[in-house]
């Protein structure tokens, strides 16, 4: 069930007053949602377009977009040129150009690319390219339609620190550990790897690695640990790539907190294989 307008839903009887107190609780005023549903990135977002009839954009737009692993406690975002808003709605008097916004589940939203343009300039990278990523595996989306919107505004606040997140992000990250393991290693000077890398005749993937040298990183999130088919199965994919010459450097959730350990495990396959690190 998705949030709704309460004073419409009791006038139209879909609901009584005492119903809408009992079992509903208020996201912003006049706009409900069941008490036993559980509020979401997503939910929120249509929350704040039932409450403002404004294009969402930011954090909110992501959501719509179907970006995964947002914060469902962090304010909606919206354009428009009146500043009030219900708390918990934070505003932006921003230009838009007509095809810098479009539909997406009935609401209208900036699109993929301008969501990206804005969340490059006004989030810290290290919050955005999680996020970013994420929005890119969602949508297919590629740096280059950013840097067209980018490309509109060379003066805006915050563009050059966006060029620089573009040139980090990467779609094929299934998950903000994956992105983090990933900047890890960039970061400590190693090749950018290739994310999810596909042997068809195998019919597996890993997370990421370089095809030249044969290395493969995985990073293992707890049900690769908790769950027994998982873990039978990620041994038998690690010896099938093993027979076809690859080494694999599987990461844990705790060895992210000794990152150190990480990026000389990888280091030293990697100079094993040739690669000049």
């Amino acid at each position: 069930m998705e949030p709704f307008i309460g004073s419409v839903a009791v006038r139209r009887g879909d609901l009584t007053r005492n119903e809408l107190a009992r079992d509903h609780r208020a996201i912003y005023k006049d706009v409900y949602l069941r008490r036993d549903i559980e509020l979401t990135a997503h939910l929120r977002a249509r929350a704040a377009w039932l409450a403002t009839g404004a294009t969402l954009c930011g954090v909110s737009a992501a959501a719509v977009f179907g970006t995964k692993w947002l914060d469902p406690s962090a304010p909606a975002e919206i354009v428009r040129s009146d500043r009030h808003a219900p708390r918990g709605i934070v505003v932006h008097t921003w230009d838009l150009e007509s095809d810098e916004m479009c539909l997406a589940g009935g609401m209208r939203v900036t699109t993929a690319a301008r969501t990206v343009f804005d969340l490059g300039r006004c989030v810290p990278a290290v919050r955005a390219i999680p996020i970013v990523d994420a929005l890119m595996n969602a949508t297919g989306l590629k740096p280059a339609a950013v840097q067209v919107v980018a490309d509109r505004y060379p003066g805006a606040r915050g563009v050059k620190r966006l060029r620089s997140i573009l040139e980090l992000v990467d779609g094929g990250a299934e998950s903000p550990q994956e992105t983090r393991l990933r900047l890890m290693l960039v970061g400590a000077g190693l090749p950018r790897p290739e994310t999810q890398i596909e042997f068809r005749d195998l019919h597996i993937r890993v997370d990421m690695g370089w095809r030249e040298w044969k290395v493969a990183v995985e990073y293992d999130g707890v049900q690769h640990w908790a769950d027994g088919r998982q873990r039978a199965w990620d041994l038998e994919r690690i010896a099938q790539l093993e027979a076809a010459g690859w080494v694999v450097v599987r990461v844990s959730a705790d060895m992210m907190k000794r990152p150190e350990i990480i990026v000389e495990r990888v280091a030293s396959k990697l100079r094993a294989a040739g690669c000049a690190v």
